[in-house]
C-alpha cells in the first residue's frame, strides 16, 4: 500500500482538483484507492458527488472502523465514456468536525496506526489536506510515503510551497526515530498555468532550475476545469479527448510509475 499526500500551505492552488483526479484516474487504471479528505471544507468529498460528513473525525477520534466511514464513489461518476472501470475509489469524508481532531487526540501516530489496518486491502491512499498547518498534518506526515505539491506560478503559492517543504524537512528526524523511510517529494505540479504570461514562464523556469525533474509538466488554466468542478466530475469523464484530460493523465501515470504500481 502506498500513501500519497497532496499538500501546499496556500489555499486555492489545486490540491483538491489534483487529489480527486489522481484518485479517480488510478481507479480507472485498475487500482483500489481510498481518498481521505483531511480538509474541514470537505471539498474533495463534494467534488466527487458525495455529502460532507464526519468520516475522518469518526475514524480518528470515535475509533469507528473503516467499514463504517468509507463512502464508495459510483464508477459512472468518473469512468471514461464507453470504458469499464476495473478499480474502485472510496472516500473518507470530512466536515467542520475535522478541525477538532488535533484537540481530541495527542497520538501523533494515530493516522499511521489506522492506515496499517488497510495494508492488504487497498493499493493507494491519497490525502487531500487543508492549507492551514496543524497537528493533524503532523500525523499525516508520519503516515505518508511521498508528497505531491500543487502550486501556481505566482508569489504567494510559491511561498506556500517553500513553507510546506520546510515543514516536510522538520518532520524527518521524528520519522527516523520511528524507523520510517525518508519522506519523498514525488513531484511539484504547476497548476492553472498561463503559458503566454511572462510571470508564469519566468517562475516555471525558476522552479525547474531549483527542483529539476521533480517539477512535472504544468496543467494549463482552461475553461473545462470550471465546468468539471460544476458538474462534480473529472475532466477525463466530461471531455476524454481534451488537452486538460491529457495533462492530468500525465500526472496519474507519473504517480503510478513513481509508486511502481
Amino acid at each position: 500500500m502506498h500513501v500519497l499526500t497532496l499538500l501546499n500551505e496556500k489555499g486555492g492552488v489545486g490540491k483538491t482538483t489534483l487529489a480527486t483526479h489522481i484518485a479517480t484516474g488510478l481507479a480507472v487504471r485498475g487500482y483500489r484507492v481510498i481518498l481521505i479528505d483531511a480538509d474541514p471544507q470537505g471539498h474533495a468529498t463534494v467534488a466527487l458527488g458525495l455529502q460532507r460528513g464526519p468520516g475522518l473525525y469518526d475514524l480518528l477520534v470515535r475509533e469507528e472502523s473503516f467499514a463504517q466511514v468509507l463512502q464508495p464513489v459510483p464508477s459512472e461518476h468518473y469512468a471514461i465514456p464507453g470504458q469499464k472501470v476495473k478499480g474502485q475509489v472510496y472516500v473518507v469524508p470530512s466536515n467542520a468536525e475535522t478541525r477538532a481532531i488535533p484537540l481530541m487526540t495527542s497520538d501523533g501516530l494515530i493516522v499511521l496506526k489506522r492506515l496499517s489496518e488497510l495494508r492488504d486491502s487497498v493499493d493507494v491512499v491519497i490525502f487531500d489536506t487543508s492549507p492551514t498547518p496543524s497537528l493533524l498534518h503532523a500525523s499525516i506526515y508520519m503516515a505518508t510515503n511521498a508528497i505531491v505539491y500543487p502550486t501556481e506560478c505566482e508569489y504567494l503559492s510559491l511561498d506556500g510551497l517553500v513553507q510546506s517543504l520546510s515543514h516536510k524537512d522538520m518532520v524527518q528526524p521524528t520519522r527516523q526515530q520511528w524507523g520510517l523511510d525518508t519522506l519523498e517529494v514525488m513531484g511539484i505540479v504547476p497548476m492553472k498555468y498561463r503559458a503566454k504570461t511572462l510571470l508564469h514562464m519566468r517562475n516555471l523556469k525558476s522552479l525547474q532550475k531549483q527542483f529539476g525533474q521533480k517539477v512535472w509538466p504544468p496543467i494549463a488554466l482552461r475553461t473545462i476545469w470550471g465546468e468539471a468542478s460544476l458538474m462534480r466530475r473529472p475532466v477525463f469523464h466530461l471531455a476524454p479527448d481534451s488537452d486538460a484530460a491529457g495533462e492530468v493523465w500525465d500526472v496519474v501515470k507519473r504517480v503510478e510509475k513513481a509508486m511502481a504500481l
